[in-house]
């Protein structure tokens, strides 16, 4: 199934919840790029049992489409001095949720009570800030539906999928604020950017 082999599937069908693939990526240690950046492919992390975030996402989306449902991701965008992050997502009952990996207590897990995707993308912001308490979530895509790539066998490539990562600059982003909002923006406080800077998998 999607080229995955018996022990690979055996894996995946076993995560039949997007609380299960949750409790899943957890597990897996960060994936820190020691070695030089990386987009590995779901069979890649599943070998090496490490992800960052966007690695995790395509994992989790591949999850979710040997389970029925449909393998999708979206991007959010930040300021230019911060990272994006991409987060699998998935309905139920007609609400939106998400499946993440990250190595902070913020940006993580959304149970399916968001009824659009703009308002599980805001229910990020006030996490999304820096070390200096910067709040930087600028913009977000609309789903992409990871089946695109098929033709490139994506989900069990053996090299990088550089070519996701790279089509997500591509794709049109909604903003979710203006410019006069930005600039009236508070930044997160002391006690905010403290437990902020809690990390789950040290290098």
């Amino acid at each position: 199934m999607f080229g995955f082999n018996k022990q690979e599937l055996e894996i995946l069908k076993k995560l039949n919840s997007p609380k299960k693939i949750q409790n899943f990526l957890d597990k897996l240690k960060i994936n820190f790029e020691l070695n030089g950046e990386t987009c590995m492919s779901p069979r890649l992390v599943l070998r090496t049992q490490m992800a960052h975030c966007f690695e995790g996402a395509l994992l989790a989306a591949a999850t979710l489409r040997v389970n029925g449902r449909k393998p999708l991701i979206v991007d959010l965008a930040t300021a230019r001095d911060d990272q994006d992050h991409v987060i699998a997502i998935f309905k139920e009952n007609g609400c939106w949720g998400a499946i993440t990996k990250t190595n902070h207590y913020m940006l993580r897990y959304r149970d399916p009570i968001y009824k659009t995707i703009k308002e599980l993308v805001m229910s990020y912001f006030h996490e999304y800030y820096d070390d200096y308490g910067n709040k930087n979530l600028r913009a977000y895509s609309m789903p992409i539906d990871l089946s695109r790539f098929d033709k490139h066998g994506w989900m069990t490539s053996e090299d990088d999928v550089w070519y996701i990562y790279k089509y997500l600059f591509k794709v049109p982003h909604k903003k979710i604020m203006t410019n006069s909002q930005i600039l009236k923006l508070r930044k997160a406080d002391e006690i905010e950017i403290k437990v902020g800077k809690i990390v789950e998998w040290k290098k």
